[in-house]
């Protein structure tokens, strides 16, 4: 384009924050584990993360340069959900770690396909349900193929065994399927037994039906089966309001288990205290803000669509790791986007996130010719009598050309096909 595109300023602050924080996080959280495991320095973690982030800040970049509207192409729309499906099958040749293969090791660093696949998944039903516009309502056309594909890429992650991050797709699936417009009664439909299969994978896999109960009563067992919830509630609860100070933690010496990585927000809240935990949340909401802004101004419906499957990923999966860590729900082994060490989770998720500043870019770029078709632009709405008849929005709208999706309070969400 002729004239320089102009992103979300205030989404790619709240990102370069989030990633640096999550440096020097990792610092703190993995100094003494890291002197211990190789017997002379402290920085070992904390370089490896350094370079995981500057990787990961370049493959921002490169998504923000990079056209999505290119990733409708059938190519590299269904190229990268098969590659998605080839490594989630290849992954089990590889050796287990920790009880579960979901790692692919190669050059002394690892590979997480399951988080390739969220970002699959992502594009797959943008390119999808664009093409299906019209035809959201659909059980067989629309409905039908995006549940079996999720479905089948949350079998294969869920036999890794990794239930956390299968539950993710089905949360990415659920929300953009509702954004596309798709019916309640299908979801509805499908929600039970998906709930079924959810009951009887936690009730019929002993480890899985011990952390419920241990879940219910931590305290019950809190040097067996309870001793990672009661760390990370130790950690949380000393922290205070204003915490212990920079790298003046205690449980991560030795006595919180995964520190650096899934329970680094415990360390969060035991040295930055109250206030160092809900400026993490704060910076995840300034994310949850700008990035669905920018997701529901995207200047087409597979941009607006693959934006909302992006935010919703990142944000339920922080959510989700909150959680654990709070013991609100069962423990899990999920990272803190853009915090957590490790590079299968921070290199995927900061291209992503270039792919959503990218959306950001065109959105503005195009509001500011006035072609665009933003949420809030006149090319979607135009006044429609008060009574709502097919075709038409609630409120005093009615959708302007070919424009489909979800209506809320007589805006409707998503842009023209």
């Amino acid at each position: 384009m002729a004239r320089k595109l102009q992103a979300d300023e205030w989404l790619f602050a709240a990102v370069i924050a989030l990633a640096l924080f999550g440096v020097i996080m990792v610092y703190s959280a993995s100094a003494v584990v890291a002197a211990s495991e190789t017997n002379h320095t402290q920085y070992h973690y904390v370089v490896r993360q350094g370079i995981f982030t500057a990787l990961g800040l370049a493959a921002m970049i490169a998504g923000m340069r990079f056209d999505y509207g290119h990733l409708r192409a059938a190519p590299l729309c269904y190229g990268l959900l098969a590659l998605s499906i080839v490594l989630l099958v290849v992954v089990f040749a590889f050796s287990p770690v920790n009880g579960a293969r979901r790692w692919i090791k190669f050059a002394g660093f690892s590979l997480q396909p399951s988080e390739i696949s969220k970002l699959a998944l992502a594009v797959f039903l943008a390119r999808f349900l664009e093409r299906r516009a019209g035809a959201e309502g659909s059980f067989w056309r629309t409905f039908a193929p995006c549940v079996g594909v999720t479905g089948a890429l949350a079998l294969l992650i869920v036999l890794e065994p990794d239930l956390g991050t299968a539950l993710m797709l089905l949360v990415i699936c659920t929300v953009m399927l509702f954004t596309a417009g798709a019916r309640l009664s299908h979801m509805a439909l499908a929600a039970a037994p998906a709930l079924v299969g959810l009951a009887g994978l936690l009730v019929f896999v002993p480890w899985r039906l011990k952390r419920m109960v241990t879940f219910l009563d931590p305290w019950a067992d809190p040097q067996g089966a309870g001793y990672q919830v009661v760390q990370s509630l130790l950690a949380v609860g000393s922290g205070g309001v204003n915490g212990l100070g920079f790298t003046e933690g205690r449980q991560k010496m030795f006595f919180l288990p995964f520190a650096h990585s899934d329970f680094i927000f415990a360390v969060v809240g035991e040295e930055l205290g109250l206030l160092g935990g809900l400026g993490v949340v704060a910076l995840f909401g300034l994310f949850l803000w700008r990035g669905m802004r920018a997701a529901l101004r995207a200047p087409d419906r597979f941009g607006m669509l693959l934006g909302v499957g992006i935010v919703v990923g990142i944000v339920s999966q922080a959510l989700f790791n909150m959680s654990v860590v709070l013991a609100l729900v069962p423990t899990k082994g999920i990272p803190l986007p853009f915090i957590s060490y490790g590079g299968s989770s921070l290199v995927p998720t900061l291209f992503a996130t270039g792919l959503l500043l990218n959306i950001s870019q065109q959105g503005s770029a195009s509001s500011a010719a006035g072609t665009g078709t933003r949420l809030y632009g006149d090319k979607l709405f135009e006044p429609a009598p008060a009574r709502t008849r097919a075709g038409k929005l609630q409120g005093g709208f009615r959708r302007a050309g070919n424009f489909s999706g979800r209506v809320f309070g007589g805006q409707r969400l998503g842009g023209g096909v």
